[in-house]
């Protein structure tokens, strides 16, 4: 009922950009926290940005100066532009959103099912 869904993701060269869009759908009574996380082969899921309610943002020392996360609140909506992709930003990309249900009392985490950036060289 409460799901993230993802899309922008696909093949680019280095040097490229892509943005990615996260939207939330269902009967949701708050958005809290919003971020990006990303999960390349034969290693583990790491944080590349995070957004809070209030529009401040954290950043991966790996990616600061050429990702930026923002949010839509109107449309429930995270997104990340990627600009100057690298070769090592090849992963999968998944959305992390604290949201708080309608009747529910407090916010739990979830997750988009991933989206494939693959950047050439």
């Amino acid at each position: 009922q409460v799901q993230l869904v993802e899309s922008g993701g696909g093949l680019v060269q280095a040097g490229g950009s892509l943005r990615l869009s996260c939207a939330a759908s269902g009967s949701i009574s708050g958005i809290f926290g919003m971020g990006w996380y990303r999960q390349a082969p034969g290693k583990q899921r790491e944080l590349v940005a995070s957004i809070t309610s209030g529009g401040s943002t954290n950043y991966a020392n790996s990616v600061r100066g050429r990702f930026a996360i923002s949010r839509d609140n109107a449309k429930n909506t995270v997104y990340l532009q990627m600009d100057s992709l690298k070769p090592k930003d090849t992963a999968v990309y998944y959305c992390n959103a604290q949201m708080r249900a309608k009747g529910w009392y407090t916010a739990v985490d979830y997750w988009g099912q991933g989206t494939q950036v693959t950047v050439s060289s």
